[in-house]
């Protein structure tokens, strides 16, 4: 189970920060071992190991330990050890020769002469960590890891050899705090120049998604490959006839409906009583399309003469539609007339789907958002009579 530990004990902080740790570290391992082994998958458990899988058979389980400071203390007496060895125990036959791999990753640093030492590194030695473990279970007078030990020392001799043979330690790993600095160094071939925050950004969203779903068994797993299909089709995105999302539909809070039930735009909605599944798509499109027009302007994604060059298009078809259904209403058309006209005009407006603000991006919401914004600033409308009832909404008049 991925641990904070600190000289105070476990608080409830620290523990938070450890299954944080063991949610984000797979990540930058992930990027890592797709170089070489793209068909590798990682599985997450909710309170146990990461594990990694190649068709679908479990190589290597891994428990993460992470501690607010580095410190030499990996001691052959260590209760991060030990525990580690009961999950190890508990989790896969101790003596199976073909079982997986079984790796303790932690921030702390093995101490020199200790079994986590000799386990570490490019050539581990398995004979000098049995040794070293065989020593510490039965010179341990720690009641914290008796339990662990005399289990342990109750394996008979081959399956211990077998056991400590399958272990690797990798120490000194990077802390929470130096991940996204570890997943920027893997990923610097990639990175779009000038957007380099925004694309990790994109990554790490996407990656909490995947994690969500792995722990609500939604996902089995995340593949090297699936993940260098995102990251290549995430740097497609940052080309100059296309856009990256960068506001989810997540993002939108459906409590703060009622906060635009006095915006112009919904109003010119009600006009022509649009139903109510309408409307509240409207809203989240409308806070989604004027937030990311928002964020690209700020990280320099698109320039100001871009937005505006892109809701003149808008503007000028919404004209040619509203015109010609203008037109064909009837002089003496009573409000029932009126109102299907304005939906006409809607639902022509919203299927301009070929009007983008890149040629690349044709995300639905943002066109439709725009509409949405530019109905707030009364550019356009939908209601035949839109322009008095606004002004007759201003003056507050119109309900």
């Amino acid at each position: 189970m991925g641990q904070v530990v600190t000289n105070q004990g476990h608080d409830a902080a620290a523990s938070a920060l450890g299954y944080l740790y063991q949610c984000q570290w797979p990540l930058v391992e992930l990027v890592t071992r797709s170089r070489y082994q793209p068909d590798c998958e990682v599985l997450l458990e909710l309170l146990d190991d990461v594990s990694w899988e190649v068709d679908g058979s479990p190589v290597e389980l891994i428990q993460t330990k992470h501690h607010l400071e580095a410190r030499a203390s990996l001691s052959d007496m260590s209760p991060d050890v030990w525990r580690t060895i009961a999950s190890w125990m508990d989790t896969h036959p101790p003596g199976d020769i073909a079982g997986p791999t079984l790796t303790l990753v932690t921030t702390d640093i093995a101490a020199v002469g200790t079994a986590a030492s000799a386990l570490s590194g490019p050539q581990p030695d398995w004979r000098v960590a049995l040794r070293l473990l065989e020593a510490a279970a039965a010179d341990s007078a720690s009641v914290e890891t008796a339990a662990a030990r005399s289990r342990f020392l109750a394996l008979d001799t081959s399956a211990r050899a077998v056991f400590v043979g399958r272990m690797r330690v990798m120490d000194g790993s990077a802390t929470i705090a130096d991940l996204p600095d570890a997943l920027r160094r893997e990923l610097h071939l990639v990175l779009p120049v000038g957007h380099e925050e925004t694309f990790i950004e994109l990554v790490w969203g996407w990656w909490h998604q995947c994690v969500v779903h792995l722990l609500q068994r939604a996902k089995h797993s995340v593949s090297g490959l699936e993940l260098r299909a995102f990251i290549d089709d995430l740097r497609d995105k940052f080309t100059s006839d296309n856009l990256p999302t960068l506001v989810n539909r997540s993002d939108f809070d459906l409590e703060t409906v009622a906060d635009y039930e006095n915006s112009p735009f919904v109003h010119q909605l009600a006009w022509i009583e649009a139903p109510p599944a309408v409307l509240q798509m409207a809203i989240q499109n409308y806070f989604r399309a004027v937030t990311q027009s928002a964020r690209w302007i700020e990280e320099n994604l698109v320039g100001f003469d871009e937005v505006e060059r892109f809701e003149a298009d808008l503007k000028d078809e919404w004209s040619r539609i509203f015109a010609w259904i203008e037109q064909h209403l009837p002089p003496d058309a009573d409000d029932s007339a009126k109102i299907e006209a304005g939906r006409e005009v809607l639902r022509r407006a919203e299927d301009m789907v070929w009007i983008r603000i890149r040629e690349r991006y044709s995300e639905p919401f943002f066109f439709r958002g725009k509409l949405h914004q530019l109905a707030d600033d009364s550019s356009i409308g939908w209601h035949p009579e839109f322009r008095q009832k606004l002004d007759d909404l201003l003056l507050g008049s119109q309900p």
